[in-house]
């Protein structure tokens, strides 16, 4: 799906974003934003998005649970975290 088209279907979903980005919130979990729900749905649930319809795609903002959530967050995390060691590695193989 093209850059523009996906960038139109967040905003027609901007209002279940918001509603979930609200749920979180009032939960508690102040660091929550709007891009890393995002980028959460679209790498746990929506794999490929043309072949969603409209309605679905909302249920799976309104059902995102908060561990979800919280588990996409912790592999995000250890995912970067692997990265830059493997950075690391190659700058110190360079040196030496």
């Amino acid at each position: 799906m093209a850059k523009e088209q996906v960038e139109k279907l967040r905003a027609e979903l901007m209002p279940a974003l918001q509603c979930k980005y609200d749920e979180f919130r009032l939960l508690g979990y102040e660091q929550v934003t709007y891009e890393k729900i995002w980028e959460c749905l679209r790498q746990k649930k929506w794999k490929t998005l043309e072949e969603k319809k409209l309605y679905e795609l909302v249920s799976d903002i309104l059902s995102l649970s908060i561990g979800e959530y919280m588990a996409f967050l912790t592999m995000s995390s250890y995912r970067e975290q692997h990265v830059k060691a493997d950075d690391l590695q190659s700058l110190v193989d360079e040196l030496l």
